[in-house]
């Protein structure tokens, strides 16, 4: 949810290009929204907190650790991932000398309700080739906007 001027912490203008800079106030009210998001997707998935991770610097990322192989990729590990400027993708573990294997993305919005994300996995493990994703490029959010859609799914 963008508003449209600028707010005193981290909020940004829908006229705003580039990444919004954090602020600790922000970077604070997001480490918690995505924590609880996180582990909120995590359970819809059937996997246990120690299976997902979470990072807010000056970017925010999440990982999920997917215990099912994909029918296109029977022989690889699934992850699920979460960027900020990105949402949500179901990819292929690789070496980092491989270029990514992505087998679903999220379009529409950053942060969507962990069953919508539980069926894009559910979606991916069963397609059997793998397809070309689009990356979308939806409207860039402050951290504490973020925080706020998050709290939505788990408060």
């Amino acid at each position: 949810m963008a508003v449209t001027a600028p707010i005193s912490d981290d909020r940004v203008s829908r006229r705003r290009t580039v990444a919004p800079a954090a602020t600790s106030e922000g970077t604070h009210l997001l480490a918690g929204a995505l924590e609880r998001y996180v582990w909120k997707v995590a359970e819809a998935l059937g996997v246990p907190r120690e299976g997902a991770s979470f990072e807010v610097t000056d970017t925010a990322t999440a990982y999920i650790a997917l215990g099912c192989r994909a029918v296109a990729h029977p022989d690889r590990d699934v992850m699920l991932v979460w960027s900020a400027t990105h949402g949500w993708a179901v990819s292929i573990e690789t070496d980092p000398a491989e270029p990514l294997i992505v087998l679903g993305r999220l379009s529409g919005a950053i942060v969507q309700a962990p069953e919508a994300v539980a069926g894009l996995v559910a979606e991916s493990m069963t397609r059997p080739g793998v397809r070309q994703v689009p990356v979308a490029s939806p409207s860039l959010m402050g951290w504490s906007d973020l925080a706020e859609c998050m709290e939505r799914y788990a408060p």
